[in-house]
């Protein structure tokens, strides 16, 4: 893994955003950068905000207090502002209401733009109608629909009055919506109709209707009519939105909002447990995202960004939120990246001219199953920069990837986070060389090391990921509980944030991820992380997907069984599970030989393209799994369970 693939040259490193920073501080380099703004994170967040124009109704008076500790951490006393001032106001005050801010495709192949001006004014209709209902600031507001132009209208009419808004996957059934309305104590719920699904109808009212009656505090259902379906409508609580919004200003007055004042709840995914509730302030949320957007991604007006993602994952609003803080476009759609053909995603990008393109490594291996003359067809000049998040990369994938879609001109930004940070801890930047499935290293002022069992740094090596400092977009606490919090993050390393995640070091200071450490599988005493596992095995040209999980065994303690999807054309049989098996032995040793080898149709994975490996482990050992709601594909649980 020496190799490095990308260099970064010409416009990369002349026009880049990143570049314009440093040259006005005197830094010489990317690593100085790094260190400089990793050793003193007020200097670097003063500067940079002022550098990515960020607005304030009035400025703050202390950037950082930590006095509670890390885990408390409060950003930007005194100051107030609002995301939308700076999504949506600050454009049209400049004069570039015209520019594009928004574009839509359905899967249907329809298109819809709109300008920052007709963002601003739908926005405006939304949040006046809001007011009228008596939905102001602090109350929350669910989210619960398909990618569509009225999604992003809601989101950004909730941040306008300073309402705090719910994204919840469209996906979700009932129960999985009722919890997460029930726990943030919801007022309102946006929702559709219904939505089309690979050309099939999805009744999404209905489920909205369930999950209603679960949560006592929500008096107002506002129902888009998106497929015009005939649905039922609660009298005195069900209103359409063209008559919510009927008569309401186009322009209305931006709240000013205390810095810290929440701006959304985002919910973890929940295949671990109960969904864990983050909370975002204004301010927090808007300095980690502007900074992500404009130095690691180099967004600039005129840009067309996409990622492929809904909104009930944290990449959705943090698409919107960042895009528009710079004044560019984003580009939405409910249609599946390989739906009607396998070429989809690719022709979108040449149709609207994507600069940046960002999808999960999952969905390129999926895409990869359909041969490369798919995305050879394209030629998707205008792209500039290429995008991932969510799971470790494979070596294979992540080429295709960089030659086939980037055609080898376009950098893979590879970044890593979570929910609970609403962005990244470790990233690349526009400047900086690259190896196959690396990160780079530590995003900019994110005080990120890797730790041994002990919290000893390792500076080289496989070991767990910590932050030693605060970051303004660091979840305050979870909603309604806060000692699972401090538990999730603080207990294991007092005064030192534990993300959950394996990364390593190599000798010339490139990171990468190798899976998460609560899937640690330990055979014999030897310790390693599923990844390395189902990196072995997709290496095998048979493979298409894996998933590994560390099972009980009366002698080792745990052994490996591992599930695998085959390339298309491919059929399973006892010869391929042996040269399988062996495939992990030559890459891992004899060891970490799986005890088993079963091949399904379909992992079980979240709606953001995850395979949930602690659902796979507890159906395939028979015992109760956590929370089902977040698997997108049920059947394939039930394969995974017909698997035994």
């Amino acid at each position: 893994m020496s190799e490095i693939i990308w260099e970064p040259h010409g416009d990369y490193i002349e026009k880049a955003n990143v570049t314009r920073f440093m040259r006005r501080h005197g830094i010489a380099s990317a690593e100085e950068l790094i260190e400089r703004s990793v050793r003193d994170i007020e200097w670097f967040w003063a500067a940079a905000l002022e550098d990515l124009d960020v607005r304030w109704y009035e400025p703050y008076t202390r950037l950082l207090d930590t006095s509670r500790g890390i885990e408390w951490a409060r950003w930007f006393e005194g100051a107030k502002t609002n995301i939308i001032l700076n999504c949506l106001d600050k454009h049209l005050e400049a004069g570039h209401g015209d520019r594009t801010a928004l574009i839509f495709e359905g899967e249907g192949g329809d298109v819809c733009r709109l300008s920052y001006g007709e963002l601003s004014a739908e926005v405006c209709r939304v949040a006046a109608a809001m007011l009228a209902d008596g939905i102001g600031r602090g109350d929350t507001v669910g989210i619960y629909m398909p990618m569509c132009p009225e999604i992003v209208i809601a989101l950004f009419a909730c941040l306008k009055i300073g309402a705090v808004a719910i994204p919840v996957f469209s996906g979700f059934a009932a129960r999985a919506l009722a919890v997460r309305l029930a726990d943030a104590e919801t007022r309102l719920l946006f929702t559709a109709d219904g939505a089309t699904r690979r050309g099939k109808p999805v009744p999404l009212k209905a489920e909205a209707d369930r999950a209603a009656a679960e949560v006592p505090t929500l008096r107002r259902m506002v129902v888009l009519e998106k497929t015009r379906a005939e649905v039922p409508m609660k009298a005195g609580r069900d209103v359409a939105w063209s008559a919510f919004v009927q008569g309401q200003p186009t322009v209305l007055e931006t709240a000013r909002l205390a810095a810290e004042e929440l701006s959304m709840i985002l919910f973890t995914s929940g295949t671990t447990g109960r969904p864990k509730g983050t909370c975002h302030t204004h301010a927090g949320a808007l300095a980690t995202i502007a900074k992500e957007l404009g130095y690691a991604f180099d967004v600039k007006p005129g840009d067309r960004f996409c990622w492929v993602t809904d909104i009930g994952w944290m990449m959705g609003p943090w698409m919107m939120i960042g895009v528009a803080h710079h004044g560019a476009a984003f580009l939405i759609t409910d249609a599946p990246p390989n739906y009607p053909e396998p070429d989809r995603l690719w022709k979108m990008v040449e149709n609207h001219g994507l600069t940046h393109l960002g999808i999960s490594p999952t969905a390129i291996r999926l895409l990869m199953t359909y041969g490369a003359e798919w995305v050879d067809r394209y030629a998707m000049m205008t792209l500039r920069y290429l995008g991932s998040t969510g799971e470790p990369w494979d070596p294979e994938s992540y080429r295709w990837f960089f030659e086939r879609v980037g055609k080898k001109r376009a950098p893979i930004i590879n970044i890593s986070g979570g929910t609970e940070i609403v962005g990244c801890l470790l990233s690349p930047l526009p400047i900086t060389a690259l190896k196959p499935c690396t990160l780079r290293g530590p995003g900019l002022a994110m005080d990120i090391d890797v730790v041994d069992e002990d919290g000893r740094s390792l500076p080289v090596g496989i070991g767990h990921l910590v932050c030693r400092k605060p970051a303004p977009s660091m979840t305050k606490g979870f909603l309604k509980d806060p000692q699972r919090y401090l538990e999730t993050y603080f207990a294991r390393f007092p005064g030192i944030w534990f993300h959950g995640d394996w990364a390593e070091r190599d000798a010339d200071g490139y990171w990468f991820l190798r899976g998460r450490s609560d899937d640690t599988i330990k055979v014999a005493g030897k310790r390693t992380g599923p990844a390395e596992v189902e990196a072995a095995l997709i290496e095998h040209a048979a493979v298409s997907e894996a998933a590994a999980i560390g099972v009980p065994h009366d002698i080792k303690g745990e052994t490996v069984v591992a599930f695998v999807v085959l390339q298309p054309r491919v059929q399973p049989d006892e010869a391929l599970r042996e040269a399988l098996k062996d495939q992990v032995v030559k890459h891992l040793g004899k060891t970490l030989r799986p005890e088993d080898i079963r091949f399904v149709e379909a992992m079980p994975k979240t709606r953001s393209a995850k395979i949930v490996r602690g659902v796979i482990r507890s159906v395939y050992l028979g015992e109760t799994a956590a929370d089902l709601s977040s698997v997108e594909n049920p059947s394939a649980v039930d394969e995974i369970r017909k698997s035994r």
